[in-house]
């Protein structure tokens, strides 16, 4: 065999970082995502009341019925506003954590159980399933609480710190 016959046993070159930043663009995507539709929420002040038109209390009452899960609906409708802010609020620090690499599974843990919250309330009935994008969102989760953020991240950077001092 020459050694051109013999796979190599580690990426090199720009295949290794490519490999290395593979869920960059990801964690960009979900935290810019998840950091404007925490502001959006937060500032739209018809979205922040009980109810009205655009209200979060309108859009429980319209999902309701068609929700997999009715009593996480029921449980956000005895204070429609307070959740409107915690979602908001949750969204907004999710995309915070996961743009700064700053607790980032924990913070796609909270991402995916945000999207799998809104998934099994207000795009349950969306049909065909895969025209609702939470679903899709809880899916793009899940490789960032696998992994993590290890590189370009205060994870990293605290990773490395304790290294030296343990070292």
């Amino acid at each position: 065999m020459t050694r051109t016959d013999v796979p190599s046993a580690a990426p090199s070159g720009l295949r290794d970082r490519a490999a290395r930043y593979a869920l960059l663009p990801l964690r960009i995507f979900l935290g810019a995502t998840f950091v404007y539709a925490g502001l959006d929420k937060l500032t739209d002040s018809a979205f922040l009341s009980a109810s009205g038109p655009g209200s979060i209390g309108e859009l429980m009452h319209g999902v309701r019925d068609t929700a997999a899960v009715p009593a996480l609906v029921d449980l956000a409708l005895k204070a429609p506003a307070g959740f409107a802010v915690a979602i908001g609020v949750g969204e907004l620090l999710v995309g915070l954590g996961v743009l700064a690499g700053l607790l980032t599974r924990l913070a796609a843990t909270g991402g995916a159980l945000i999207s799998l919250s809104l998934w099994l309330t207000v795009s349950w009935a969306v049909s065909p399933y895969y025209y609702g994008n939470d679903l899709a969102y809880l899916m793009a989760w899940l490789p960032l609480i696998l992994a993590g953020a290890p590189y370009l991240s205060l994870d990293a950077l605290l990773r490395s710190r304790r290294s030296r001092r343990t070292a």
